[in-house]
């Protein structure tokens, strides 16, 4: 009797021991899941404030992550870990960015692209090998060494045509005591020295400059040029150039450019009967070629700004730079289009990015005020209002401006949304047309 006395008491200790375990895990384990919780909601508001877009660096990531995983292992089966859990599965595919499926109309663009530099291209060669077969008695068979200056007199080599390869533009321009160049050579073989300050280069560096524009936007992806040109002279320069060169001075011919070939891209040609005086091969057919493609050609007058900037990207991802004109607000010019410098230079940044980082971008819906004049949207301040003093504020309102606020996603070539939502400006007067105020804004 005294036997099983001692292990009822036993047994009861150790219930009750058991008991206070279990009650002093379950406040533990409280505390573990309000941290993990915490960090948890935390972790939730900071990819919100993202809105679909991905950054570098995360605050609260790592410790949610961490906490969850850690009570995962600890209690697989609990319910309320479960729903952590799931919690952070969801905001962290979240942080990896929004996605999209990317439809083929999307990236059409890129293959006209594509075709249209192939064509021109072929169109270049074979008039760069006309060129050069026209003129293959008046050319310099060996480059290097170049003929040395002090064997061979100017007017026994002035005329002769030259062909140089690798030409590194802008790397190897310099400004010298005598005019701007690019030298191509080295002082054991000698110098070349493309002369850059007239219109025989300015002409086809120009026309190389609207292709790029019109046509391809991956030129700049060619670091060597190739230039047909015509001894014309002879200097003494400093490759190093600028007022105070550091090094010696080198004798070399000067070479006045003919026509210029960015290998696999584009020939430019001087033309002293040209308007700009230079034109690429091909130039005269790329507006009938590119007017087959484009999917917009004018702008409706009842256009909504969200329509309006879906037009304004067609319009750079289509290369349709007179309908870019179209959609931005024209007292941007001061009333004519076309001469504001910053908005070509937008115009390139534009091109870039719908080649480099995005292909797409999709537009919410627009959040329009009116910034001057009469409001006759404010359900409001109408409600106090009879039709006559409606009409009175009308008048003395004087022009209504309105604005409106949309926010782009872009979105690169395999679906993903790049950062954060950006915002763009569309102003309308007096009941007109939209146009877009932001030009620059990033998509």
């Amino acid at each position: 009797m005294g036997k099983i006395l001692i292990l009822a008491v036993g047994a009861a200790i150790a219930a009750s021991t058991a008991l206070a375990d279990a009650t002093r895990d379950e406040q533990a384990f409280k505390r573990r899941l309000g941290y993990a919780g915490h960090y948890v909601k935390e972790f939730e508001q900071e990819v919100a404030r993202q809105r679909g877009g991905e950054k570098r660096v995360w605050h609260t990531k790592n410790d949610a992550l961490q906490k969850v995983q850690e009570l995962k292992s600890d209690f697989p089966d609990d319910p309320e870990v479960e729903a952590l859990f799931q919690r952070v599965k969801k905001a962290l595919m979240a942080s990896k960015g929004d996605f999209t499926d990317i439809k083929a109309e999307w990236t059409a663009y890129l293959h006209n692209e594509e075709n249209l530099r192939e064509l021109i291209s072929k169109a270049g060669e074979e008039k760069w090998r006309g060129l050069i077969a026209a003129n293959q008695g008046k050319c310099l068979e060996k480059l290097f060494p170049a003929p040395d200056s002090e064997e061979i007199a100017l007017d026994d080599i002035r005329g002769t045509y030259v062909v140089l390869d690798d030409v590194e533009y802008p790397a190897n321009q310099f400004y010298g005591a005598t005019g701007e160049y690019i030298y191509c050579g080295k002082p054991s073989s000698g110098y070349y020295f493309i002369s850059l300050g007239g219109r025989a280069w300015l002409g086809p560096y120009e026309a190389v400059k609207r292709y790029r524009r019109m046509v391809d936007t991956g030129l700049e992806d060619v670091k060597k040029w190739t230039v047909l040109g015509e001894i014309a002279g002879i200097t003494c320069e400093n490759t190093n150039g600028g007022e105070e060169p550091v090094g010696d001075y080198f004798y070399g011919w000067v070479v006045k450019p003919v026509a210029i070939m960015v290998p696999g891209r584009v020939v430019a040609i001087f033309d002293k009967d040209a308007e700009s005086s230079g034109r690429f091969v091909g130039e005269d057919m790329i507006d009938q070629i590119k007017n087959g493609w484009y999917t917009v050609k004018e702008i409706p007058a009842d256009v909504t700004p969200e329509r309006l900037m879906e037009i304004f990207m067609t319009a750079i991802k289509e290369k349709n730079y007179k309908l870019y004109l179209d959609c931005i607000d024209p007292q941007v010019f001061g009333g004519k289009y076309g001469e504001d410098e910053a908005c070509r230079y937008h115009w390139d940044l534009h091109q870039e990015r719908f080649h480099r980082e995005y292909v797409h971008a999709t537009f919410g819906k627009a959040k329009i005020t009116v910034q001057k004049g009469f409001d006759d949207s404010n359900e409001l301040e109408n409600f106090f209002l009879d039709d006559s003093q409606k009409s009175t504020l009308e008048k003395i309102g004087g022009e209504k401006v309105e604005q409106a606020v949309v926010e782009s996603r872009a979105f690169d070539k395999n679906g993903k949304q790049l950062g954060s939502p950006h915002e763009h400006r569309l102003i309308r007067r007096n009941g007109g047309r939209w146009y877009v105020l932001d030009y620059a804004p990033r998509f």
